[in-house]
């Protein structure tokens, strides 16, 4: 099993609401639990954490415990008009996710300047950002070719798998 599938069942099984489950194969073993706390952090809202410990075959590393996000229900006062709107246009856009879970950082070095920014134009190859994890920086690059719309993460802020990072406008 790879740490891509690992990473999918266990972004599964999270959204699954499952409280565990336990994989065994010939040369490895995973359990992965998720403890609902007692205490509630606030009206609606739970936090959930999935523990890994994994006995595998020499030679491939274990994987680390993966905190879940708090969930919170949606707004019952949003109105709905205008997000009825914004989503029809955001729509048109391609979204660029992570690949992968760490610390997003807009620019190669503190003082060296953004790799895109609102308006730039990017084509396939190019690269958009660097995602640190476990202390390698991974350079992520643009899948997809067109004018960079809207960055959705600060700069320096931690970034789940497959979480929304840029819109892009391929037109």
């Amino acid at each position: 099993m790879t740490i891509t599938e690992i990473q999918d069942l266990i972004k599964f099984i999270a959204k699954a609401g499952v409280t565990e489950v336990e994989i065994e194969k010939k040369d490895f073993k995973i359990t992965i639990k998720s403890e609902m706390p007692k205490k509630k952090k606030g009206l609606g809202e739970a936090e959930a954490t999935i523990q890994v410990p994994v006995a595998m075959a020499a030679g491939i590393a274990p994987v680390a415990p993966v905190a879940a996000a708090p969930v919170s229900p949606p707004a019952a006062d949003a109105a709905p008009a205008p997000a009825a709107a914004n989503e029809t246009e955001e729509n048109n856009y391609i979204t660029v996710k992570s690949p992968m879970i760490g610390t997003f950082y807009r620019r190669p070095a503190p003082d060296k300047d953004a790799f895109v920014d609102v308006g730039d134009s990017t084509k396939v190859g190019d690269t958009i950002c660097v995602i640190e994890a476990m202390k390698l920086f991974n350079e992520i690059e643009s899948e997809v070719t067109g004018k960079i719309v809207k960055i959705l993460v600060d700069d320096n802020s931690p970034v789940e798998y497959d979480q929304p990072l840029f819109l892009v406008d391929p037109a």
